[in-house]
């Protein structure tokens, strides 16, 4: 079987020796060559020909953001960001990597045991066998291409809340369609992005930084308000019913919590027909079944389209059960929401 080949882009030589070590000893992967800095690795990059890269983010000259932009416009390879700090601002660049197209952000594998080092290096290795069969394209400005047909929105409808769900590729999703609803948007806005529990308050910071909106980690209930941003919080499913939004420690499903399917199975049960629900780019099959049970309860429910999706995963099984009443590209899904209202 063919090793995937990892490009390591880490000023420690400490930790670079040990980045090459764990995925050195990974069956599943190979080092196809290690640099101390994002210059390096970008003169590196077409003679490594690698399938991932794994970055650092605090990097001597460029940094990690300057890097994954450079990298995604000359030469788009999947990126996983390796960071070892959660405070605000290599969290700042770290989040920024994810917006220029970086896929996702693991925790570094630091510790003072050999049980801490090994609870982490498998996670990483992984994750980058996982994000090694992402396909990426240049980045550039999506055409928004006309719908052939567009479904016809149901007459008289009152909409009481706002529902996302995603998972890699997310926060580059989330600012583009937070952004495209603008200051003033009436209704809560629920969401549910798949992030390392270690992030998630500073991915929140982040994210009411770059978009119109206040955001809220929802850690036990909160009365929700119109125009404002509510997270899942860490390591807990977020439900809603017309007021409050709580969350809940259940089981995960699909492998995951939060869990966009249960957001929306519980917009199904208590709001039905006053809730739009919208799945973006992710890895896997999560919030397909809950916004299938929140389009049978008469919501109006949106997939991402394929050919902006970073990872044409959760959208597309959302699209196989016929859980969603259209897909649409990225750009089109914020117009399309306010059309609705």
């Amino acid at each position: 079987m063919k090793k995937i080949r990892v490009l390591i882009v880490e000023d420690s030589p400490v930790m670079r020796e040990f980045l090459k070590y764990i995925i050195g000893r990974d069956p599943r992967l190979e080092v196809a060559a290690a640099a101390d800095s994002a210059e390096e690795a970008l003169r590196l990059l077409p003679l490594a020909a690698p399938d991932v890269i794994s970055l650092d983010i605090r990097l001597p000259g460029m940094n990690g953001f300057e890097a994954t932009r450079r990298i995604m416009s000359e030469r788009p390879t999947p990126i996983v960001v390796v960071s070892a700090s959660v405070e605000s601002e290599e969290l700042n660049i770290t989040m920024n990597a994810l917006r220029a197209g970086a896929l996702t952000v693991m925790e570094k594998p630091v510790g003072t045991t050999q049980g801490e080092y090994e609870s982490l290096a498998e996670p990483l290795c992984t994750q980058l066998a996982i994000m090694s069969q992402v396909r990426l394209v240049r980045q550039r400005p999506t055409e928004l291409r006309p719908r052939s047909t567009t479904p016809t929105a149901p007459s008289g409808r009152v909409y009481r809340l706002l529902a996302i769900a995603t998972s890699t590729g997310g926060p580059q999703a989330l600012v583009e369609v937070l952004g495209g609803l603008g200051k003033g948007f009436p209704l809560p806005i629920l969401v549910v992005q798949h992030i390392a529990p270690s992030f998630l308050k500073g991915f929140a910071a982040w994210l009411a930084s770059v978009c119109a909106f206040p955001v809220e980690v929802v850690e036990n209930q909160s009365v929700m308000s119109p125009g404002r941003v509510y997270l899942a919080a860490a390591d807990h499913h977020l439900r809603a019913d017309g007021r409050q939004a709580w969350a809940d420690g259940g089981d995960p499903v699909c492998a995951q919590r939060p869990s966009g399917t249960v957001l929306f199975q519980s917009l199904a049960r208590h709001l039905g027909p006053q809730s739009l629900g919208v799945v973006l780019t992710g890895m896997g099959e999560d919030g397909a079944q809950g916004l299938l049970e929140l389009r049978r309860a008469g919501g109006y429910t949106i997939a991402e389209d394929e050919s902006t999706a970073v990872v044409y995963g959760m959208p597309a099984a959302a699209v196989r059960l016929g859980a969603a009443c259209e897909s649409l590209p990225l750009p089109a899904i914020a117009p399309r929401i306010l059309e609705l209202l």
